[in-house]
């Protein structure tokens, strides 16, 4: 009778562990948005090698820790039927016993060597930095982000939520910022992150990147995202009372789509570069300011 309760719980356990590790990957496959759902179980939906080697271990762990689980909750049964007042009268004075000792120490020893292998590749895979194709910087104010493109002359621009009243359809309350950060698809991309005022935090889910925004420190982080899409994130440190209004939101396309927006935000942000033909038939390039571009003197 104890074997048949051990093994029910046993199963039981393994079973909302299967559901925890696979329900995520079937969700994803139905082409669910980038977006935390009602009762979802899992992490988010892995856009980029980073997520996906964090989503790999995440399951891996989740089967070892439901082992270790259904194997002391099996003991404990054990334990509380087999040696309870009524079983066992008369009870046991051993006060220790080497070879028990030897293995429950011996045990967790081999378990924490199982992980600390794929723990410190994915540690190493996510903590260094890819030879980047392209740079940004993210620096945190009370309660926005403001960004800029060094490796596309250097314009900027502040993304600060959109209120309530403002959203248009399609768009997502307390995620979608007046200006999105777009970013090209297939291509390492760094990012420098700071702040300006007081500790925040710049983190994407979906891309696996979480990283601390310390005013007068420069901290980095890579990622390399897979597919076209939308991405959500949040200042993740508390910073005042607006701390819950300063989200990310990261616009994926394509590299040409990408190059067609550097070009329209050197315009719209404040940096042009432009092709002016001189008498001899050449190009000039030349850049202008947005006090200029706005109809300044050239």
């Amino acid at each position: 009778m104890v074997k048949i309760r051990l093994f029910s719980v046993f199963r039981a356990l393994c079973l909302v562990a299967v559901a925890v590790a696979v329900l995520p990957q079937a969700a994803w496959a139905a082409g669910v948005e980038n977006l935390a759902r009602p009762w979802q179980l899992g992490l988010s939906e892995p856009a980029s090698p980073s997520m996906e080697k964090i989503v790999s271990f995440h399951n891996m762990m989740m089967y070892i820790i439901t082992a270790i689980v259904a194997i002391v909750t099996g003991l404990l049964l054990y334990v509380m039927i087999r040696f309870n007042k009524k079983a066992n009268p008369t009870p046991s004075k051993t006060s220790h016993n080497v070879k028990l000792e030897v293995i429950w120490t011996l045990i967790p020893v081999l378990i924490l060597a199982v992980i600390v292998v794929p723990s410190m590749r994915l540690l190493y895979f996510v903590d260094r930095i890819e030879e980047a194709d392209m740079t940004i910087k993210a620096i945190g104010y009370q309660w926005y982000w403001t960004y800029e493109y060094p490796d596309h002359g250097g314009f900027m621009f502040d993304a600060v939520m959109i209120p309530d009243d403002e959203l248009k359809p399609g768009q997502h309350r307390l995620l979608d910022t007046y200006n999105p950060v777009v970013l090209p698809t297939d291509t390492n991309i760094r990012v420098l992150i700071t702040a300006g005022d007081v500790l925040h935090a710049w983190a994407v889910p979906a891309l696996g990147v979480k990283k601390d925004a310390v005013p007068g420190q420069i901290n980095e982080t890579w990622f390399r995202i897979n597919r076209p899409g939308w991405y959500y994130g949040q200042c993740s440190e508390l910073c005042g009372d607006g701390h819950a209004f300063m989200p990310i939101a990261i616009k994926a396309v394509t590299p040409e789509e990408f190059e067609k927006w550097v070009e329209e935000a050197k315009m719209e942000f404040g940096m042009i570069e432009y092709r002016r033909p001189q008498q001899e038939g050449g190009i000039e390039f030349a850049q202008i300011d947005l006090i200029q571009a706005a109809g300044g003197e050239e």
